[in-house]
């Protein structure tokens, strides 16, 4: 992928890994547009030169509203990159979960078929362009305490490889990336083994400039979570993982 001129539409690009990335584009010579919740990060990210625009991945009103407004404005727009998520703890022994669940499953996965079927029409219209969907190691080796977080992203690799297929002749590509930890907004201090930022947001550029693009943009620190069944270590990564459960609320009493 030619990263150097390309017009980007970020959705979830706010903080974190949206936002380097987002900067990333444009540092390679891309035009990024950078769709959001956050009305302060955003005003923030216009003063820097984006495009900005407001948008609630879980309200389809709020997805159909950015699309116009981003098409008006970017009507050659090539690349769609669904990065919204929730990353939410459940103890799923305690019924008050499911509200975590619903929204997590929502936003992850139900927000990004809808970003996806919003521009669907506008890229295959064209001819030519790429989704960029984003999932998680937690998708190929999931964290316990985070079950419909895994569970989301799962479904978002799966959704991915299905619509890889549906596109396929249309001239659209569909690129699936899978972080690992990595060390945002202090996570470094939780996850002491937590990819640092700038190192993910270079492999990650590296590899979309690729030639062909993978299909998949595996950074080296995600392997291990990727082809953990591959590999026979997923059983006892699944069971290290699992000494997590202690940590939720309410673990040392009978719910």
């Amino acid at each position: 992928m030619d990263l150097s001129n390309r017009t980007v539409l970020m959705v979830g690009g706010t903080s974190g890994i949206g936002r380097e990335l987002a900067r990333r584009f444009a540092a390679a010579g891309s035009t990024v547009a950078v769709g959001g919740r956050n009305p302060e990060a955003l005003a923030e990210l216009a003063t820097e030169g984006f495009g900005t625009f407001s948008i609630d991945v879980t309200d389809d009103t709020s997805v159909a509203s950015a699309r116009d407004a981003v098409l008006a404005r970017y009507p050659e727009l090539d690349t769609v990159v669904t990065m919204s998520g929730a990353m939410l703890l459940e103890d799923l022994r305690d019924p008050a979960h499911f509200a975590a669940a619903q929204t997590t499953i929502d936003t992850n996965l139900v927000g990004t078929i809808r970003v996806i079927d919003a521009f669907t029409g506008h890229l295959v219209g064209r001819g030519a362009g790429t989704f960029i969907t984003v999932t998680s190691g937690i998708a190929f080796l999931p964290f316990p305490p985070m079950p419909s977080y895994a569970a989301s992203k799962a479904g978002v690799h799966a959704y991915s490889e299905a619509l890889r297929a549906q596109l396929d002749g249309t001239g659209v590509d569909v690129v699936e990336l899978v972080p690992p930890a990595v060390a945002t907004a202090g996570q470094e201090k939780v996850n002491p083994r937590a990819l640092p930022l700038d190192d993910f947001a270079t492999e990650v550029m590296q590899l979309l400039s690729a030639n062909p693009t993978p299909n998949e943009v595996l950074v080296k620190g995600v392997h291990m979570h990727r082809w953990a069944e591959r590999d026979g270590t997923y059983a006892d990564l699944v069971a290290q993982r699992s000494k997590a459960l202690a940590t939720l609320p309410g673990r040392g009493h009978t719910l």
